[in-house]
Parts: structure tokens; sequence; C-alpha cells
């Protein structure tokens, strides 16, 4: 399609995008060369975008100064592991009965599920921790995965619902005229079919984890080897100045394990988002 347009509108066009991605990225790219930066030319005047004599020593330093960061980074990554687990778990058989059954009440609790996410997790802070006190979940993974699995289910259950309605019910009745049951059927027909979907919300669900725990993990947890990575990011905030570089830099390398798991599940997060967008 791209020979259909004049040379003038494909510069428009390449102009328009350079600009949208220059937005998105420079907030990034600024954090990285902040990372470069000693702290004597983070508050300089005139302020340098590009850093004089940048090095990557606070990528060494960092570590000094907060000495737990590896163990929050991978607390961060388990409980983001477990949660997504749990979702999925979830979410799968639940989204199947919301796609193919029609049953009193399915209305009221996917608009329920909605309502779920207008709260925010502040404001049910106070019954959440009453809550993980009764259950002896405090100081505990649980604290953060509990919650955090809860929040992130309802979403989760519209978002896969929806990609399972695009599955044609006639493959379900070719399975049931075969002697399926509906459990083989959602195993053998409908899974392998969802799967690009189901990629999606794992990753979506997983995001959504990593960057969920500071509020769970500041109300419910105690313990330092229980924290995760925003807690340990907010320990560059010291009493007299705030180590700037040392923070970008942690921020990077906490975000490494959530890149990783975008580029080895890139090829079906792509297939996932653009299913449907052509018509067969």
């Amino acid at each position: 399609m791209i020979d259909r347009y004049k040379w003038y509108e494909i510069v428009l066009l390449y102009a328009g995008m350079a600009v949208f991605l220059f937005f998105v990225l420079a907030p990034f790219i600024e954090g990285f060369l902040v990372s470069l930066k000693p702290l004597s030319q983070l508050f300089s005047t005139p302020y340098n975008f590009i850093p004089q004599n940048g090095s990557f020593d606070a990528y060494f330093t960092m570590w000094q100064s907060v000495p737990m960061l590896a163990l929050y980074i991978f607390n961060s990554f388990f409980i983001s592991t477990v949660v997504t687990l749990i979702v999925i778990a979830v979410v799968v058989p639940a989204a199947y009965a919301f796609a193919r059954f029609q049953f009193g009440g399915s209305g009221i609790l996917l608009g329920g599920f909605l309502a779920v996410n207008m709260f925010s997790g502040a404001v049910l802070l106070i019954p959440l921790f009453r809550l993980m006190r009764t259950m002896g979940l405090l100081n505990t993974y649980w604290a953060m995965i509990v919650p955090g699995a809860a929040f992130l289910i309802p979403s989760s259950i519209w978002l896969l619902r929806t990609y399972m309605m695009r599955i044609p019910r006639e493959l379900d009745e070719a399975a049931w005229v075969d002697g399926a049951s509906r459990l083989y059927t959602l195993r053998r027909v409908v899974l392998p079919l969802a799967m690009p979907g189901i990629v999606v919300v794992a990753i979506m669900t997983f995001i959504g984890a990593y960057a969920q725990q500071f509020i769970f993990a500041l109300t419910f947890n105690s313990r330092s080897e229980f924290m995760p990575l925003p807690i340990g990011l907010f320990a560059f905030f010291g009493k007299q100045e705030v180590i700037w570089n040392e923070l970008m830099a942690a921020s990077f390398i906490g975000i490494l394990p959530v890149m990783i798991v975008i580029v080895f599940l890139q090829r079906y997060l792509v297939a996932g988002l653009t299913a449907g967008a052509v018509k067969q």
C-alpha cells in the first residue's frame, strides 16, 4: 500500500512517526543519559543533555549503595511470575465460560469485573491489610501475590473473553459430534487457537504485576528479604540527596527481566494483538 502514496506523503508519514517515537522514547533516552553522568553534572547550569566524560560507574556503584538490589530484582521477577501463573490458571476457564455459555447473571458479573478495576489499590489498603493479617500472609511473598492477582484477574478475563469469542463455535460443535467433552474441547481445540491471546494476557499481567508492587509491599511487608524492586529503588532517596544516576541505572537493570520476556514472546504478542484485524 505504501506504493500508492506520493513522495511527500511518505515523507510526512515518516516524519510523523519520528515525532511520535521521539516523545515516547525521550524519557528513556534522558534517563539513560542521566545514568552516565556524575551527580555534579545533573544540576549544572546550563543543563547539558549529552554527558561530559560520561561513564558506566553508576552501574557498578549502585550495588554498593543498595547491597540487596539483586535480591529485590529477583523478588519482583518471582512475584510477577507467580501472579501471572495464577491469573492464567483462573482466567482461561473463566474466559471460555463467559465466551461460550449464556447463563443468568453473566452480564452483571462482567460489569462487576469492570467495577473492580475502577477502585484504586490505595482505597482498599485497610480492608486488604485486615484480610492479609487474618490469613497470616503478612511479611510473606503471598502478601503481594494475592492482591496483585486479584486486581489483574478481572481485566484479563475481559481481554481473553473477547479473543475467545472470535474462535468459531463450529469448532466446538465438531469436537462434540466426535464425542469430545467440554474439558477436552477446551484443552485440545480452543487453547491452541487461543494461545496468542493467552500470551498477550500473560505479558500484560506480568508487566502489571511488576509495576504495582510498591504500595502492596510498603503496606503488607516489613521484611527486607521479601521486598520487591520498587522498594529497592526507593532506597536511593537519601535524607540529604537523591542518587539520581544510580537510581536510573538500577531502573534500567530492573526492567531487563520484563524486556527479556517481551523479546522472547514478541512473535506471540504481535500475533495476539493483530488477530482479527484482517477478515478471512
